[in-house]
């Protein structure tokens, strides 16, 4: 579809009607540690939050607060999750949704509340309070990154994305922030991410594009197999752009969801890249399984084996660990030996597995391709038309490291 792009050096407060931005307040030792989000308007919003029967307190008031499918302004600590802090917890995190709303000027319940950071820790709500009217105040004095800097943890780089499309012969742009690094797992993870378009769609369309969207990029990551208590995926749409609203099944739905997806799977990728002790990226496709459910539980399982993380992080081409996760991940489909196993890199491809054997490929132009930095495994199973692509990252020693010690 044409009209679509990358717009490079933009940010989410470019956006028409949106502010934001983050700053440090002494939550944490040094990084910034807030990051306020407001449109000028109320908006259509939709939010994903994790599969973890364990919810921190945030996600429970947030998911009320969706219910009526509007929102106005996003609010983010980092450095501490809100998360096994019972009663006082939910009082904490309905509280700053009403500290935000009063120096925002919004309705309470329009404000999606959010934190990120260490678990079982009680919120110091005289910082918060003092937090959230220091970032308020200078909204409106953007300047680049900071809304994004200010929701990491262990992120080495803030990740931030704007796309440009065309609908409905309107300029629609879409921007997202995003944090993730560690307890990065499918079906979301310790991974948040902040989604404003000026795009006019209501707020079931929204939501039926969102989850279509996350299906597809965030739930198809895995750093290190751990589904985080806090995951949250939230869209606001304020419909600036002027476009007439977008409904399913039609063109302009398809052109939004094409761009959502665009952007989501970048930051996907920007997400496993950053991975804690991450040196390498790896990509799995997964070609011609019998049903969709089929080929992304294979492409998961091969992302989040340690055994083949391991083997990419050492440049090892031990294709039989591979083929090992697909064998258990959970279908009915038996790897027979039609099936086909390659790897590519740096515009080469090798063709490692065939006919139930290993092919008579040079093991030495194996272990060259797998000494890049990006990687992807295509497995071809023959046996219907779908297929999917699922990113991961080696687990190297510095993984250990950085988990070993993230309270010390």
């Amino acid at each position: 579809m044409s009209g679509l792009e990358i717009l490079k050096d933009k940010h989410i407060w470019e956006i028409e009607g949106f502010r934001a931005n983050g700053a440090h307040t002494g939550l944490k030792y040094k990084r910034k540690d807030f990051t306020i989000i407001c449109s000028d308007t109320v908006c259509e919003a939709a939010a994903v939050f994790t599969r973890n029967k364990l919810k921190a307190a945030p996600l429970i008031i947030s998911k009320a607060h969706l219910e009526n499918g509007r929102a106005q302004a996003v609010i983010c600590n980092s450095g501490n999750a809100n998360a096994c802090t019972g009663k006082q917890g939910l009082l904490d995190a309905k509280n700053m949704a009403e500290i935000t709303a009063r120096e925002v000027g919004c309705d309470p319940e329009d404000v999606i509340v959010l934190s990120t950071g260490v678990i079982g820790v009680m919120l110091p709500m005289d910082e918060i309070e003092r937090s959230i009217v220091k970032v308020a105040s200078i909204l409106g004095k953007e300047k680049g990154t900071e809304a994004a800097e200010g929701i990491m943890t262990t992120d080495k780089v803030p990740k931030e994305l704007v796309v440009e499309t065309e609908i409905g012969g309107k300029k629609v742009r879409i921007g997202a922030i995003a944090k993730g690094s560690g307890m990065i797992h499918p079906n979301m993870a310790t991974m948040l991410s902040f989604i404003v378009t000026d795009a006019s769609i209501s707020h079931e369309n929204l939501l039926k594009a969102l989850r279509e969207s996350v299906d597809q990029t965030y739930n198809m990551i895995s750093v290190d197999g751990d589904t985080s208590t806090n995951d949250t995926v939230a869209i606001l749409a304020n419909g600036r752009a002027g476009n007439e609203p977008i409904t399913e099944g039609t063109e302009e739905y398809d052109k939004f969801l094409e761009a959502l997806n665009l952007l989501n799977g970048e930051i996907a990728k920007m997400i496993v890249a950053d991975g804690e002790g991450a040196t390498k990226v790896f990509e799995v496709e997964v070609r011609n399984a019998p049903t969709l459910q089929d080929a992304r539980k294979m492409a998961k399982a091969i992302i989040s084996s340690s055994l083949v993380k391991a083997a990419v992080h050492g440049g090892d081409p031990n294709w039989g660990r591979v083929m090992c996760a697909a064998g258990y991940a959970g279908t009915d489909i038996e790897i027979s030996e039609t099936s086909m196993l390659s790897l590519s890199s740096n515009g080469e491809t090798i063709l490692l597995f065939e006919d139930g054997m290993p092919t008579g490929y040079s093991e030495e132009n194996a272990k060259e391709l797998m000494s890049s930095k990006f990687i992807k495994f295509i497995l071809d199973l023959k046996k219907g038309g779908h297929s999917t692509t699922a990113w991961g990252c080696d687990l190297s020693n510095e993984y250990v490291d950085i988990n070993a010690h993230y309270r010390t």
